[in-house]
């Protein structure tokens, strides 16, 4: 057993496994949700359960480190099995080339110009046949749920008679991208059709004529993880002393991945234009996930960009241990006066959701699934302009009550949504459907069930890649 907190992978890949004893982190049990979502909420979860128990369920996907995915399932599998549900996470591995190639085809998917080319495909097809040479999956689940397109083709090699294969998209995909690049839409096609039903975040990712059931499901949080629960005041305090970071001085934060869809230039542009009017200070911080080589470029470029400004703080937050920096991230997002996650395309953006818990006023961008979550003049704002978000984080500044009611409805919206209970019923309702037959390729490839309102967004525009 590893010390608690600290990233550990075995061997073979994998992160969670009571079948194999190897269990480095916990979940909260269910009963301690009970006064944060109520009673009636919980006792859906246990009844979802009561339908699939027996059930085995393994989670795929491609870092243990980093990002949103690897986020949700630290809190998912440990929780599914104090439900009596056996859960395991594994992670697929592959060479530098490999994660050059699957961060390239996450770009193009969320709207880079370019194409996904033979060199890059020859190397992801290698990766995963290698993967299915290894014996990445070394027992026989019922559910083998994939995240992502990084382990997108492993059910073509690895699927097996009986089980019941997902695929759950995270990303900021639409169906004209797909379609307007050269290859990807075969590419991905070629693939999908392996699978059993799909999983998105929000009704307009959905790619309608892949002829498969489709689920949407909302990300979620974890209210009692190290990351979201309560912190005391000396706590905040120990992190910002840590970082040389002044109490007294109002705090502007981004928090997340070093990414070029994030936006991070937007923020230093609001941040500069609101400091010729007020006081304050900036904290950039986030870390860089496994399988995202493409995260030390971009945060060699903030630091360039940032070096001659002393109110600007450009945090690299370790990886190492997951609960000290859930526990840092924590201590930031309750230590900033506002919050910004301005980005050009994101998937849901759970740093809105966390932020949004904490009760701390957002200002994001109207772009992807961020409008499931902000609601401008209601749970936070829209990004406008360097100019216009300045205007309105300065009237944030200089008026602690309308931020605190702005926050305020911001996390109750959180705890009406994106909460981990709720969300788990719906995967283990969609996983009901699916092994029932309820729902099949043959008999309803073109339905589409939601677990959540259904929020019409627009299309959005291709952006510029930064």
């Amino acid at each position: 057993m590893t010390k608690a907190g600290v990233s550990s992978v075995l061997p073979d890949g994998t992160v969670y496994s009571k079948r194999k004893d190897f269990c480095p982190f916990s979940a909260s049990p269910p009963e301690a949700y009970v006064p944060i979502v109520g009673e009636e909420r919980m006792e859906r979860l246990q009844k979802t359960t009561q339908r699939v128990k027996g059930l085995k369920i393994l989670e795929l996907n491609a870092t243990a480190q980093g990002g949103g995915v690897a986020e949700i399932l630290y809190s998912a599998v440990p929780f599914l099995n104090t439900l009596g549900i056996e859960t395991e996470w594994k992670i697929v591995r592959g060479p530098r080339e490999y994660y050059e190639g699957t961060k390239e085809l996450h770009n193009l998917l969320q709207g880079k110009a370019g194409s996904f080319t033979p060199e890059q495909r020859e190397t992801y097809i290698c990766t995963i046949e290698e993967c299915a040479r290894q014996n990445l999956i070394d027992y026989k689940p019922d559910v083998i749920n994939v995240h992502d397109p990084q382990p997108l083709a492993l059910s073509r090699y690895l699927r097996r008679q009986g089980e019941t294969w997902l695929w759950r998209c995270h990303i900021d995909i639409d169906e004209e991208t797909i379609e307007g690049t050269p290859g990807l839409w075969d590419f991905l096609t070629e693939w999908t059709q392996h699978y059993d039903a799909a999983i998105f975040s929000a009704a307009h990712y959905i790619i309608s004529r892949w002829l498969l059931p489709k689920f949407i499901i909302p990300p979620f949080i974890d209210p009692l993880s190290e990351k979201n629960r309560e912190l005391g005041q000396g706590d905040i305090d120990r992190v910002l002393a840590k970082y040389h970071i002044d109490p007294k001085v109002p705090i502007i934060a981004q928090i997340g991945r070093f990414d070029p869809w994030k936006g991070i230039d937007r923020t230093v542009a609001t941040y500069r234009q609101v400091r010729k009017e007020r006081v304050c200070q900036l904290v950039l911080a986030g870390g860089l996930a496994a399988d995202d080589p493409e995260g030390e470029r971009i945060l060699s470029r903030v630091y360039e960009d940032t070096k001659d400004d002393e109110g600007v703080h450009v945090l690299n937050l370790s990886l190492e241990d997951r609960l000290e920096n859930w526990r840092e991230v924590n201590a930031l997002q309750r230590a900033a006066t506002v919050i910004m996650q301005p980005s050009t395309r994101e998937g849901f953006g759970l740093v809105i959701t966390e932020a949004l818990w904490k009760g701390k006023p957002v200002i994001a961008a109207d772009a992807g699934a961020m409008p499931l979550q902000i609601r401008d003049g209601d749970t936070g704002y829209f990004y406008r302009t360097p100019r216009k978000t300045a205007q309105k984080v300065i009237y944030l500044l200089g008026n602690p009550r309308a931020a605190e009611a702005i926050g305020d409805k911001g996390r109750e919206y959180v705890e009406q949504h994106f909460l981990l209970p709720d969300r788990i019923a719906d995967y283990l309702t969609a996983i009901s459907m699916v092994v029932s037959g309820a729902v099949s390729k043959e008999v309803s490839a073109e339905s589409i069930i939601s677990f959540h309102p259904w929020f019409k967004l627009s299309r959005r525009r291709r952006v510029q890649f930064l």
